[in-house]
């Protein structure tokens, strides 16, 4: 570890010393029209052939020669803007873009000579822009940005009506969701059938399934790194929706005119009202509120308050209350120490909470998590070819597996809490970017990490240190009998791990428009989410790492081709990746899940792989646009035997993953047809989820039991649908400020029934046996209308 941070820091005084003989250009680049800071703008000098994006705060930097030379700023959806400057001495430039206006049928770009797509050492990345995702069909007519990103290759969805999304074969809870760095534990509302993100009210999006830059850590598949919007900080805007289920609405303005800003959005559904026009107790509905504050304190300074709350409510007879959702908050600030110096501190909370009243039987149930997150991230512009990052953070837990308590509080009976469990995670990293020469360019860094599982709290032991035994008798595993405790006091460690996590990539110029790339990336993940459902559900519960559920270790290969066709009119994208998991949680059979005290007894540490290709075609000009991805994927689990006289779960034998999908087909078209009418669609294919049917049945004292083979050997049906709208812009009055406009969309055009599951059971009439199948959605038309003034 010493030596290898010794090496790093030696490239970086080399670079240091090479870059003092320049000059800077550095800046911040905005939209012209609210003043928000815009991310990956590419700002590009042609004479030098050199350029670089701005970061997630709008910043950039560049270190050339002193001398006088063109630049060239241009990004999705903007006027590309060229500016003529001379540079005798740092010089800062902040630049302003304006929206593109212009339609045309053709578009022409000249050729740009530094394709930084296809050079820079970054793959298994993934953005859609968010005016693109607007534009998606979605089921209800709400904008999903989860939705959305199952488009794209290595990404399924966890199922129809169902939360959560698989990465590259990965389970839903090992992708580290951030809204503006803070983590979001459950990313939906109504079980699944929508996202927590108003669209509204997000700026950028970026999904990394492989390559994962050393300032990520914590999880084992993916990173979806999402940002809020600043608000306009020039003029007051009002902009929102109406549709037949949900609404929404967005205000922001300026604080204090072009130095401080705030946003505020929120929904909310009302379908359960309609209910109660018929008398009808039973309603599900959700809101949120998306928040931020924005501040520029001075030159080099700014302030950042964001924050997120939403709520889902489901009820039954008011006898059934269920109440859950997540809270974030975070104070950030921006500190510029020099043209080539920019930081970020971070003070973050997150909290998912989960509640449960049940008058039926008089008792409340509420779990949840809560973390406290301290963050300094730091960014050196080094010269134009490298780029150096390195900073700290550190993670507080607070684990609420579960509480129970009388409705009544004056019925005698007393609360049971399970033991609330913490845990303290910090870690350090120190990455580079650089280019060694005008075809080959790397990435490369580490990541040092270590978790402490705390007390306060009553341990369980156990013979031979197994809470699990196997009976050799009837060939199970079953819970094993605590023979004794071991008490912890406050704050005081239980089990302690640390791991190196290595990242390197590194990206080839064939030539000026093809490039191979190849990645490798070490992950670790202390949190486990105790589940044994194949998707997320408001219920699941986080557990900490310990002496018996070991962190979960990823080691992830991947290698790519990318090619720009027709000066960027088409691009193709083709990677291989292969990944293992050590220490990946499997269950025991018959395992009790809910209100369980000792999670250890029903839990064996096993070992998971995936691998697989992935292709993505893009269309990038024209009236019409879109992409098509396919993924050919496996994924599988394996835990065998901790002795030879073990069997193992699934006789030791490797089996399907519930996320396993060996074929991904996504199609997805955007057409304008003139200025008024724009249509797009999305078809989708996906191989049916693995599921495990009884192969047999027998009888005991007249009850008919299934029998059951080995763990997910069967499918569900070919899963498959067509989604299309179309958004009519009528003609507007130049004379008011009023833009609305209209999406029609049809959700699964053809109503093709989609196998939510399959379940089995006798016909009381006949005695045969027969599969039903469980359908969410037929055919589902919406109507939207979006407005802004």
């Amino acid at each position: 570890m010493r030596k290898y941070l010794q090496f790093l820091l030696i490239i970086a005084i080399t670079t240091i010393s090479y870059s003092q003989e320049k000059v800077t250009l550095s800046g911040n680049v905005s939209d012209a029209k609210n003043n928000e800071t815009l991310i990956g703008v590419s700002v590009v000098i042609p004479m030098l052939k050199i350029g670089t994006f701005t970061n997630e705060y709008g910043f950039y930097s560049l270190t050339i020669p002193k001398g006088t030379y063109e630049i060239e700023i241009s990004s999705i959806g903007y006027e590309t803007q060229t500016i003529i400057i001379n540079l005798n001495e740092n010089t800062k430039q902040n630049i302003s873009l304006s929206e593109s206006t212009q339609q045309l049928d053709e578009i022409v770009i000249t050729d740009n000579p530094y394709k930084t797509n296809i050079r820079k050492p970054e793959m298994s990345v993934n953005k859609i822009a968010i005016s693109t995702i607007k534009q998606m069909p979605v089921v209800l007519g709400e904008v999903d940005i989860l939705k959305s990103i199952t488009t794209l290759p290595g990404v399924t969805n966890a199922g129809e009506g169902q939360s959560g999304f698989n990465v590259r074969g990965g389970a839903a809870d090992q992708n580290l969701i951030l809204l503006d760095e803070a983590t979001v534990y459950n990313s939906s509302h109504l079980f699944g059938f929508f996202s927590v993100f108003n669209a509204d009210a997000i700026k950028d999006l970026k999904l990394y399934k492989g390559g994962i830059p050393a300032r990520f850590g914590g999880r084992a598949a993916s990173v979806l790194d999402i940002y809020q919007k600043e608000g306009n900080s020039n003029n007051f805007n009002l902009s929102g929706g109406i549709g037949l289920i949900s609404s929404r609405i967005m205000a922001e303005g300026p604080i204090v005119k072009e130095k401080g800003s705030f946003l505020v959005a929120g929904r909310s559904s009302y379908a359960h009202l309609f209910l109660k026009l018929s008398n009808n107790d039973n309603s599900a509905y959700f809101y949120d509120l998306n928040t931020k504050l924005s501040y520029k304190l001075s030159e080099n300074n700014n302030l950042y308050l964001s924050g997120y709350f939403g709520r889902d409510v489901f009820s039954l007879n008011n006898s059934f209350v269920n109440t859950y959702g997540n809270t974030v908050v975070n104070l950030r600030w921006n500190h510029l120490f020099n043209d080539k110096l920019f930081s970020n501190l971070s003070m973050i909370y997150s909290d998912y909470y989960y509640g449960l009243t049940l008058d039926f039987v008089g008792f409340n149930w509420d779990s949840g998590i809560k973390n406290y997150n301290l963050k300094y991230d730091f960014k050196h512009y080094v010269n134009n070819k490298t780029k150096l990052f390195y900073g700290v953070n550190a993670i507080y837990y607070d684990f609420n597996p579960g509480k129970i308590e009388p409705t009544n509080s004056s019925s005698g009976i007393n609360p049971d809490q399970l033991d609330k469990k913490y845990a303290f995670e910090p870690a350090v990293y120190l990455d580079f970017e650089q280019q060694l020469s005008d075809k080959l360019s790397i990435n490369y860094g580490v990541r040092y990490s270590l978790f402490y599982r705390l007390g306060n709290q009553e341990i369980n032991t156990y013979a031979n240190n197994q809470a699990v035994v196997f009976n050799t008798e009837q060939q199970i595993y079953e819970k094993a009998t605590p023979i004794g405790t071991i008490n912890y006091g406050k704050n005081e460690t239980i089990a302690d791990f640390n791991n190196l996590e290595p990242r390197f990539s590194v990206a080839y110029l064939l030539d000026d428009n093809q490039s191979i790339k190849m990645s490798y990336n070490r992950m670790t993940q202390y949190l486990h989410l105790i589940s044994n459902t194949q998707s997320p559900t408001p219920l699941d519960v986080w557990a900490p790492s310990d002496n018996y559920l070991k962190p979960q270790i990823l080691d992830q290969l991947a290698i790519g081709y990318f090619k720009e066709l027709n000066n960027g009119k088409y691009t193709l994208e083709v990677e291989s990746f292969y990944k293992k998991i050590k220490n990946r949680l499997d269950y025991i059979d018959g395992a009790d899940l809910i209100a369980n005290n000792a999670i250890e007894q029903v839990v064996l540490n096993g070992k998971a792989r995936a691998y697989g290709l992935e292709i993505l075609f893009r269309k990038n000009e024209g009236k019409l646009n879109g992409w098509i991805s396919y993924t050919l994927s496996r994924s599988e689990q394996q835990t065998p035997g901790r002795n030879s006289s073990e069997s193992g779960i699934n006789n030791g034998e490797w089996y399907k993953t519930g996320w396993d999908k060996l074929h991904n087909l996504s199609i997805t078209g955007m057409y304008k047809l003139n200025e008024k009418w724009s249509f797009s669609s999305i078809f989708s294919l996906q191989s049916g989820q693995p599921v495990t049917y009884p192969n047999g049945q027998y009888e005991y004292q007249g009850i008919t039991i299934p029998s059951y083979g080995l763990r997910n050997e069967n499918r569900l049906p070919t899963y498959h649908r067509l989604d299309v709208s179309a958004t009519l812009n009528p003609t507007k009055n130049k004379n008011r400020n009023w833009q609305g406009e209209w999406v029609f969309g049809i959700y699964n055009l053809y109503s093709r029934k989609n196998a939510a599951s399959i379940s089995f059971r006798q016909n009381q009439d006949s005695g045969n046996n027969e599969a039903i199948r469980l359908s969410i959605f037929g055919i589902v038309p919406s109507v939207t209308y979006n407005f802004k003034f």
